[in-house]
Order: C-alpha cells, then sequence, then structure tokens
C-alpha cells in the first residue's frame, strides 16, 4: 500500500502575510527616503537663502554707507555755504547755486548722493502681492536713467540711487583749468579698475573743493598720465580756476549706482537684486553701464524695502546735528519735486525678503505665516519654496555724529 507523503511549504495565507508585510517595510523605507529627500531640500533651500542673504546685505551695506563721500569732506559740509564748497562740469556756471546744479543728467547729479524711490503700497502697514504685476509704480516718480534699465525695476519693490566719490583715490601731481597730471602706476590700479576699463567719470577733491567732471581724454605716456578736461562730451564747463593745490588734491572715480529689484532673464524671470554702475568713457556724449547692462547680483531677492533715517536738523541752512530724530520711507522724505530733502538722510533700514530656488518642502505652516517686511505685509505664492527675512541698519558714514 502507498503511504501520502506529507506536503511541505509555505500556506496561501502565509505568502499573503509575508507579501503585506514585505509591502509595509518597503513603504517604510519609502517614507524615511522621501522625508530624507525633503529634509535635504529644506536644509539645502536654507543654506541657499542664508548665503544668498548675506552677499545682498554685504552689497547693499558696503555701497549705501559710501554715500555722500567726497574725499576729505562729505557732501553736508560741502554745501552748507553759498556757493557751494562742490561745483560740476557738467553745468555751464563755473560756481553754480544748488538750483544750477540740477541741471546736469539724473546720473551726474553728484549734489543728490543718494535718493530713494517708493513703490505704491509698500510704506510700513501696507501690503503686497508677489510676484506683483504690471510695471513699477511709486513716488518720487523714476527718473529716465533708472526707468530705462532693461530689465526694468520690479513693481512693489523700492529702488535707491547712490552716489559717491570712490574710497580708492590718487594723488595729483599737477592741475590746471584744462588738464590733470598724476602717477600712472597708481592710475591703473586704483582708477583704471573694479570693471572700469576705461573710466572718464571723475572727480577731484581737497579739503575745500570738489569738482566732478568727464574726461575729454587720458593720455598714459610713461611715469606720469595727464587727464584732459574740456568743454566737450558731457562737459559743459571745464575745471575753471582749478583752486586745488598738487599733493593736497586727490583723484577719485565719481560713482553712481542704483540697486533695485527684477526679474532675471537669465535664470528663468528668477527674482534678483540688480546693480546698475553708471560710467562713460572718455569724451563720451552719454553715460554707459558697467559691462553694458545692469549686473544681476543676488538670486532669489523676491522683494526690497527701504526706511531713511533723517536728520534732526532739517534746515538746509543750518549744520546738520548728526542725530537721526525720525524715519520716512522715500515718499515722506520727498514729497514733492525738491530732491533738498535727501541730503539730510543719516541712515537706511534695508529689508531684504529671499526665496529659495526651488520648492523646498516648506512645511504648511511656515507657508501659511506670510513674511513681514520693515511692517509691510508680503503675500507670496504658495510653491512650496522657503522663504526669510533680512533686515540692517546701515549708517551712512559719512553723515555720521561729528562728520
Amino acid at each position: 500500500m502507498t503511504r501520502l507523503r506529507r506536503v511541505s511549504g509555505f500556506s496561501l495565507i502565509e505568502l499573503m502575510v509575508a507579501l503585506v508585510l514585505g509591502a509595509l517595510l518597503v513603504l517604510g523605507l519609502l517614507k524615511i527616503f522621501d522625508a530624507s529627500r525633503a529634509s535635504y531640500k529644506l536644509s539645502e533651500g536654507l543654506a541657499r537663502v542664508q548665503e544668498n542673504g548675506r552677499f545682498a546685505m554685504d552689497y547693499l551695506q558696503r555701497d549705501l554707507r559710501m554715500a555722500g563721500h567726497m574725499g576729505c569732506l562729505n557732501d553736508q559740509t560741502r554745501f552748507l555755504s553759498e556757493p557751494a564748497g562742490f561745483r560740476s562740469a557738467f553745468v555751464a556756471q563755473q560756481r553754480p547755486s544748488a538750483a544750477q546744479l540740477d541741471a546736469a543728467p539724473d546720473a551726474l547729479r553728484f549734489n543728490h548722493m543718494i535718493q530713494g524711490f517708493e513703490a505704491s503700497g509698500t510704506a510700513p502697514g501696507g501690503s503686497v502681492g508677489l510676484p506683483a504685476s504690471g510695471a513699477w509704480a511709486g513716488a518720487p516718480n523714476l527718473p529716465g536713467y533708472i526707468a530705462a534699465l532693461t530689465p526694468a525695476p520690479m513693481a512693489g519693490s523700492d529702488v535707491v540711487a547712490v552716489r559717491f566719490f570712490s574710497p580708492e583715490s590718487v594723488p595729483v601731481k599737477a592741475v590746471s583749468a584744462s588738464s590733470i597730471t598724476v602717477d600712472s602706476a597708481r592710475w591703473n590700479q586704483v582708477i583704471a579698475a573694479n570693471g572700469y576699463a576705461r573710466p572718464g567719470l571723475l572727480a577731484i577733491a581737497d579739503c575745500q573743493n570738489a569738482t566732478s567732471f568727464e574726461a575729454t581724454s587720458v593720455a598714459e605716456g610713461g611715469a606720469d598720465t595727464t587727464i584732459a578736461v574740456t568743454v566737450s562730451g558731457l562737459n559743459r564747463s571745464d575745471l575753471g580756476e582749478a583752486p586745488f593745490s598738487p599733493g593736497q588734491a586727490t583723484l577719485h572715480r565719481a560713482e553712481t549706482m542704483v540697486y533695485y529689484v527684477a526679474a532675471n532673464p537669465q535664470a528663468g524671470n528668477e527674482p534678483t537684486l540688480y546693480r546698475a554702475r553708471f560710467t562713460a568713457e572718455p569724451g563720451a556724449a552719454a553715460t554707459t553701464l558697467v559691462g553694458g547692462a545692469p549686473e544681476p547680483l543676488v538670486e532669489g531677492v523676491e522683494n526690497m524695502q527701504l526706511i531713511y533715517g533723517l536728520d534732526s536738523q532739517t534746515d538746509q541752512a543750518r549744520q546738520p546735528t548728526g542725530f537721526v530724530s525720525r524715519q520716512a520711507v522715500a515718499s515722506a522724505v520727498q514729497p514733492g519735486a525738491d530732491p533738498l530733502p535727501w541730503r539730510r538722510v543719516g541712515l537706511v533700514q534695508v529689508g531684504l525678503l529671499l526665496r529659495s530656488a526651488d520648492g523646498a518642502g516648506t512645511a504648511a505652516n511656515l507657508i501659511a505665516e506670510k513674511p513681514r517686511l520693515l511692517g509691510v505685509q508680503t503675500a507670496p505664492a504658495d510653491d512650496g519654496r522657503y522663504r526669510t527675512v533680512y533686515e540692517s541698519t546701515i549708517a551712512l558714514r559719512n553723515r555720521l555724529f561729528g562728520n
């Protein structure tokens, strides 16, 4: 008689249980992987935003604090007397009044060393949706040299223009009404540097006078470089009586910069902090931009808000105290057409809203919490990007107490 063999192996129920347990294990591993990926993306987004925030603030701090630098003396001191201790070859008058200095082209008005432009609806207590649509609107109106920038300033974000004589300078060897002579090595190391291949916008200053002008030509020959200054190009006058003494006067670049936020077409229209640096080659009839276009400095800067601190002494005929007693947005600093009140600005509060380049898996509670920027409520898109606010108070070192 044949004996039945005993069946061995797994039953169907056991196989199903094993499959369920395996699936649960795989799901758990996938969940851990997904959480690790989200954590990595958030950490990477946080790191990039922090890095970009530091770079953006460093650019702004470095240039804003130089506003009003005019060599030995600051702009406030030079404009206390009438006629002022400053003149501009960009106007026809040899000793121009304050009003006559405004006849210079907008980008060359070195009698106004800082000027802001407030985007509509972005004063403290206001709100702005991001990205804001339409063309930039605000007060004061953007002058032509800023409105013509490409890419254009983004709606809802403030704009600031700053002017100063470069902190680096070259001692003047000889000076007359039509020429200035300096050391060639120092010219190449200090003036024709920092991206300025053929600098033509210059300034000469000592502890009594200062003049901004355009070089008609620059002759580099041996040990000396000679800068000719004649009534041509952007100049409407020359150096006049040239009340400068060799060995005491110094030669600087005359810097004009504009900081603003715009969509960067080279980076998928990512909002970017831009800087436009104005220059002119010797003898040129118009200003151009260093590099031919505004410089994209830091990507991911979604919005910029600015508040200005004003000196307690508002009378332009009297010496400023150096004590900041109140703060105001640009439209309140300059409520009308006269930009003169900007000469009493002693500090700038800067607020930047930065975002990560990609979705960072930001938690829903962080997305729901809309960031505030110097008192302005922002409403960014619900795109999962990590966002944070950076704020800083920048003292204009040439307008501090005692200067």
